[in-house]
């Protein structure tokens, strides 16, 4: 190799390090864009709370980052292959999950809700779901908690609104599903159509998921706790539940 080869080799060498150093790898966060007021699509854009949180995270740690839609029931095969880096979508922590993947510190605190069309007067809890057919969304902790009671059938659904379609349509006595879903329902869409009996079941966190072993979950666990901190938790909360969080 020559003087002159030798130093445009060592140049482009350099180039490529220093850009490569001002391009960071772009993440691929899977999300379930069915999940209010959550994760959803209005105007076009996707927006909710998980959303907004993520996006602060993100800037926060200067991650550059695109969101990949897809159905819940596959966000953990995605990350275990590695088609996506990070999952965030209303996903509860449970040890079944935790054998297989990665959770930051929990961010969200829910249980879930049994409801009913506004006129039921026979179903009081998950005791008089016997005779009764039961609606959810595959993949759920609400599809375990559904199976594990008597009930005439548990139809499952690719995402949330099937069931409560299912459920206005008279095809389900009930949906049970995850709290603040069920809660922004009843005051939006299903306003004056359903309500909620019993009490909250199961008590359960939501969690940012990532692949085994990523280096990444530990920062995000910092800069959760930072926000929960500072304020900017709270404020992103207060935006899409319209109170503090207890």
């Amino acid at each position: 190799m020559t003087k002159t080869t030798k130093f445009f080799f060592i140049a482009a060498l350099i180039l490529l390090t220093v850009t490569g150093m001002g391009h960071a790898k772009t993440l691929v966060v899977g999300c379930d864009t069915n999940f209010m007021p959550f994760e959803f699509k209005q105007e076009g854009k996707y927006v909710g709370f998980d959303i907004d949180f993520w996006d602060a995270i993100a800037k926060d740690l200067n991650l550059t980052y695109k969101l990949q839609p897809m159905d819940f029931n596959g966000l953990i095969p995605a990350l275990q292959t590695g088609n996506i880096d990070v999952a965030i979508a209303g996903m509860t922590v449970k040890s079944k999950r935790e054998e297989v993947v990665d959770f930051a510190y929990p961010y969200y605190d829910a249980g879930l809700f049994l409801m009913v069309r506004s006129k039921e007067q026979k179903i009081s809890g998950i005791e008089d779901l016997g005779d009764k057919v039961v609606a959810t969304k595959l993949g759920t902790t609400s599809a375990d908690f559904a199976k594990k009671f008597k009930s005439k059938e548990v139809k499952l659904f690719p995402n949330i609104v099937g069931a409560y379609m299912e459920l206005g349509t008279g095809g389900a006595d009930a949906v049970i599903f995850d709290s603040p879903a069920i809660l922004w329902y009843i005051k939006t869409e299903g306003k004056d159509m359903v309500k909620i009996v019993g009490p909250m079941y199961q008590g359960q966190s939501y969690g940012i998921a990532f692949p085994q072993g990523s280096k990444l979950r530990e920062k995000v666990t910092i800069t959760i706790l930072k926000f929960m901190e500072d304020g900017t938790y709270n404020k992103i909360y207060k935006k899409w539940f319209g109170t503090e969080p207890k």
